[in-house]
């Protein structure tokens, strides 16, 4: 098949978009160039020449030179508004912008439909990994019982500077910030938000199953404090944030995404820094490892060029799953073993949301229960308490 000539007209010249730009310098043989980058500020000074800027969306999306979008700004509603009339004019489009993704995917499918346009977001997830394009072509059938992983570099690169280095958690956040790996609003990272928007796209094309994002329970590591990094190091384990979603013996999907110990005998104990690292297990093959950076302007780069080969070659999605009956388990009926750090002045309050309790401690100020919680009281705690409770998975409990 012969390659098509790709006019881009790139959104955002951030980290990502000049990666982008230096990358497409770097691949001749790509028969693709940026024709023109919208942009926010005018008055910022950047290192290409200003004949490439507008700061005009329609200067770009009424061009009709330009064949492909592409989409790396942070503003998931002006992105969303973007993207949509690109897909309305017959332009594809690449993103990596997540959010948006999650918060509309449903109109998003329905707009590659009646426009014949496609759609790619490789870099929306795990940046360097290909897990979308693996999904959707090497287990586009339905023998996947479970994905999980790794799928936020920025919160594993301050955990990692936390655990081996000792450094405070405010520090490795402004390092994360610095270079470039934390979202402009750290919480969308460290609130665990950013690995729950990269998990709704999994599980669309990991089971077919469109869901929402109220319907997945998320909890961050910015609540995580010393007495329960603690524990970790004394027993030999690491901290990671964890998204997962598998298959339940009813056939609907529980998915959340939290902090989790992990062991040493585990694959993700070794994936630290920025990279991700992503489990899926099959019916017959059992489990396999991707393992990459996940953030970064080059690695995200690199799958944003990914996905405009693609384009280069009419590829597109073909969402060969989504008539599959699977649903989202309700995290009502999710249950789980649960370290929670708490005040030592609510400890008695507190033991009476877990159906099990199997350990305890208390200071003069803190303490930690150990025992079985489920996912929905844990998200009542989480508000009753606001900052004053932090938890940390052991591992899912299918029946209490």
């Amino acid at each position: 098949m012969q390659r098509k000539t790709l006019n881009i007209g790139l959104f955002g010249f951030g980290c990502v978009g000049y990666g982008l730009y230096e990358v497409l310098e770097k691949t001749p043989t790509l028969q693709t160039s940026i024709k023109r980058i919208c942009v926010k500020h005018a008055e910022k000074e950047r290192v290409i020449s200003k004949d490439y800027f507008t700061f005009d969306k329609y200067d770009i999306l009424n061009d009709d030179e330009i064949n492909v979008i592409v989409e790396l700004i942070d503003d998931a509603d002006a992105a969303f508004e973007i993207v949509s009339y690109a897909l309305k004019h017959g332009k594809g489009v690449v993103t990596a912008n997540k959010k948006m993704l999650a918060e509309h995917i449903e109109e998003l499918l329905e707009l590659q439909a009646k426009h014949n346009v496609p759609l790619l977001y490789e870099a929306a997830c795990c940046a360097s990994i290909p897990i979308i394009r693996n999904l959707e072509e090497y287990y586009d059938n339905d023998l996947l019982e479970s994905i999980e992983g790794i799928i936020n570099g920025s919160t594993n690169y301050i955990l990692t500077k936390t655990f081996d280095e000792g450094i405070g958690y405010s520090e490795a956040l402004a390092k994360a910030q610095e270079l470039g790996y934390a979202e402009s609003n750290p919480i969308l990272d460290t609130g665990g938000y950013d690995a729950k928007y990269k998990l709704i796209i999994l599980i669309l094309h990991a089971f077919g199953v469109k869901t929402k994002p109220e319907e997945i329970f998320n909890l961050g590591i910015n609540r995580l404090g010393e007495l329960e990094l603690n524990y970790a190091r004394e027993k030999s384990l690491k901290v990671k944030l964890i998204a997962q979603a598998y298959k339940t013996a009813n056939g609907e999907i529980a998915t959340f995404v939290i902090p989790t110990f992990v062991s040493k005998s585990e694959k993700l104990f070794t994936v630290d820094d920025v990279f991700n690292g992503i489990i899926t297990k099959t019916a017959f093959a059992d489990t396999q490892f991707f393992v990459g950076k996940g953030a970064g302007a080059y690695p995200t780069a690199s799958a944003v060029l990914s996905d405009i080969s693609a384009l280069s070659y009419d590829y597109r999605y073909e969402y060969k799953k989504l008539n599959n009956s699977e649903t989202i388990l309700s995290y009502d009926n999710l249950y789980a073993r649960i370290l929670l750090r708490h005040n030592t002045e609510n400890q008695s309050e507190i033991e009476l949301y877990f159906e099990e309790i199997h350990e305890k401690y208390a200071n003069q100020s803190l303490g930690y229960l150990i025992g079985i919680l489920s996912f929905a009281k844990l998200h009542e705690l989480i508000l009753c308490h606001e900052e004053s409770v932090s938890a940390i998975l052991f591992d899912t409990i299918d029946k209490v």
